[in-house]
């Protein structure tokens, strides 16, 4: 895998997101209405220089710092910046030297347009593995957020360890990518067209996972995910390979347990979370909807409770029982002898 060729993809042959071969780094869903009130104020040329049409963008952003892994031009970033809001702090990283000087020259003018006394972004040309050589520090971070970069990584396993390293305790990587159904080829991570397009370096998603929890994130949950769209050229060099596009939430959390535990527990969402008011997903298994008592696993329990979502939740229940495997997510022996009937339950 070439770095050179990755930087002379993103930062001479394509020009805007038109120029894309398939709709890896789209996110078809619209965003909700706090979200579009920030693209808005996006400068023109920072929204020309995006390759893309999907933001990723967790809840809850307020006063964090934050930072955005492969930033480009820094429309993301910008976006987040006015989450953050003036308290908040959001830092973005790219190896394409000519999307950081695009992103640092409109810093004032989103502080301005946003009605901050001074910009809250600083950009940093780095590489994603070594988060070190940008200043960024262990344990400063309360958010990181990347959209489909993680791909094209040659040192996956060293982003992850990275992003662990430079989040505080309870805080979360949140980020969008690529997965294949198999595991790829390696010689096309060398195919300047697959690498560029997000395909060349997807991961197959069983290793992710493994990586994940090998870099420090216990339960990697899984929030949302579609099949791609690739056209017949592409289609041609990829073969039966399947390529899904996905969000993954990683905690920062000490001792998770590698499984999806019963301790009896609940939780109910008290609402007043921005674009969640009557909402919250967690992920793809937790849809919680405000005011209504919802059981969850041991880990899902303190992904609530030891995370900058505790404010809105009541939590029902503690660890001084186990009650098996949770309900839907298996049983804790590997046998049955024709009495137990399985539960049906939402799987953590």
């Amino acid at each position: 895998m070439s770095i050179e060729n990755i930087k002379d993809y993103y930062g001479r042959v394509l020009q805007t997101s038109s120029d894309l071969k398939t709709d890896a780094c789209c996110t078809p869903e619209a965003p909700p209405a706090h979200i579009r009130a920030a693209l808005a104020l996006v400068h023109p040329d920072v929204k020309a220089r995006y390759y893309g049409c999907g933001l990723i963008a967790p809840e809850k952003l307020e006063g964090l710092n934050i930072l955005d892994l492969g930033c480009g031009s820094g429309q993301d970033a910008y976006v987040l910046a006015h989450l953050a809001g003036p308290k908040g702090r959001v830092t973005g990283i790219d190896m394409t030297e000519r999307q950081i000087a695009e992103a640092r020259k409109h810093e004032d003018y989103h502080a301005q347009a946003f009605g901050f006394p001074r910009a809250n972004t600083r950009f940093e040309h780095g590489y994603i593995e070594d988060l070190r050589s940008a200043d960024i520090g262990p344990d400063t971070q309360d958010v990181i957020i990347s959209n489909c970069v993680l791909n094209l990584s040659p040192d996956k396993p060293k982003v992850l360890a990275e992003a662990f390293r430079v989040l505080k305790t309870g805080g979360e990587f949140y980020f969008s990518d690529i997965y294949a159904d198999r595991r790829l080829p390696a010689a096309w991570r060398d195919d300047p067209v697959l690498l560029g397009e997000c395909l060349g370096g997807a991961l197959y998603w069983n290793d992710f996972l493994q990586m994940a929890k090998q870099a420090g994130f216990a339960d990697p949950r899984l929030v949302s995910s579609r099949p791609l769209q690739i056209n017949d050229t592409i289609r041609m060099l990829t073969g039966q390979a399947r390529f899904f596009s996905a969000t993954y939430r990683l905690f920062k959390l000490k001792d998770l347990e590698p499984s999806c535990e019963d301790h009896g527990q609940a939780v109910i969402y008290e609402g007043g979370i921005a674009g969640a008011q009557d909402l919250f997903v967690l992920d793809g298994h937790h849809r919680i909807e405000a005011g209504r008592i919802f059981p969850v696993c041991g880990n899902t329990f303190r992904m609530l409770q030891e995370t900058r979502f505790a404010p809105h939740f009541r939590f029902i229940g503690d660890f001084s029982k186990h009650y098996g495997i949770f309900p839907g997510c298996g049983t804790n022996i590997p046998f049955t002898d024709g009495s137990v009937a399985s539960a049906a339950a939402a799987c953590c």
